[in-house]
């Protein structure tokens, strides 16, 4: 059995977000989060997944400002709120080309990924399709999950275990939680390790809310990247993928940590709730 150490929500997709000491969980996720996403004219949807083009909105900051609003804080501390023509400009001056924040997600998002120089960082499957695009980056285009902003799992989880264990094989890194973006921080009995990697089909009793395990959470770029206070720090994941490629789906091994989940049955999660494992039922061979 474990704790909550902490709750995050991101309002905005690939901006920096907000710590919370409760959130409601719905069947879609975190009430507010990844609720707004800035889109170029030609509808793609900007992520920090490929930093040359959008890494410059890991400095802003999104906080949700209730059911369908959520204010940005511009580089300089200015906030503003979405929907505010003044809010679009600012950020295409920021990132250099002319961009809105949405509530809408397009029907075909497009989703632009940097190809990272790591092993276990592209299915292999993917790397015939990589492309150098206008920026000189080396990339891979895919799609945001139908009519939602995210990437895949709605709700993403991380131990304290795992990046205990990641900082054994980088000592002079920061596996700040903050760099990897997820809802839910559990802290667990026992040292290093990752726990989570036995979780996979089993669900997780979080205060009230029920999660399925759906799958490790393969890691881009992303951690890599200044968040805040966090410097750059290209060593992140390569020791993620020294320490850490698990299999994903038909993927073959990828550099992962944490888990997505499925919310089973909603509720409201507070930090300091109790996280207990539920292992997936074991699958009896025929015998004859």
């Amino acid at each position: 059995m474990g704790t909550v150490a902490a709750l995050r929500r991101y309002p905005v997709k690939s901006m920096l977000g907000e710590a919370l000491t409760s959130v409601r969980i719905t069947e879609e996720g975190l009430a507010g989060d990844r609720e707004f996403a800035v889109l170029d004219e030609a509808g793609a949807v900007a992520s920090a997944k490929h930093p040359r083009k959008w890494g410059a909105l890991l400095d802003c900051r999104s906080r949700s400002a209730g059911p369908g609003a959520a204010r940005v804080e511009l580089p300089g501390g200015d906030v503003l709120p979405t929907g505010d023509a003044e809010l679009d400009a600012r950020l295409s001056a920021l990132l250099g080309r002319r961009v809105a924040v949405s509530g809408e997600p397009p029907e075909q998002g497009l989703l632009e990924r940097a190809v990272p120089d790591y092993e276990g960082g592209l299915p292999e499957v993917l790397r015939p399709r990589a492309s150098v695009d206008s920026t000189g980056g080396t990339i891979t285009a895919g799609r945001v999950a139908a009519g939602t902003f995210f990437d895949f799992g709605r709700v993403h989880l991380v131990t304290t275990n795992s990046l205990r264990s990641l900082r054994r094989t980088h000592p002079a890194g920061d596996f700040d939680p903050l760099r990897f973006r997820p809802n839910l921080v559990v802290d667990l009995p026992g040292g290093p390790g990752f726990p989570e990697d036995s979780w996979q089909g089993g669900t997780l009793r979080i205060g009230p809310a029920l999660f399925r395990v759906v799958v490790p959470t393969p890691r881009c770029v992303v951690p890599n990247l200044g968040h805040g206070e966090l410097p750059p720090d290209a060593g992140i994941m390569r020791a993620v993928a020294r320490e850490h490629r698990v299999p994903v789906l038909d993927l073959g091994r990828l550099s992962c940590v944490g888990v997505y989940l499925e919310v089973l049955e909603p509720g409201t999660v507070r930090t300091g709730d109790e996280v207990t494992v539920h292992p997936a039922p074991a699958i009896r061979r025929a015998t004859g």
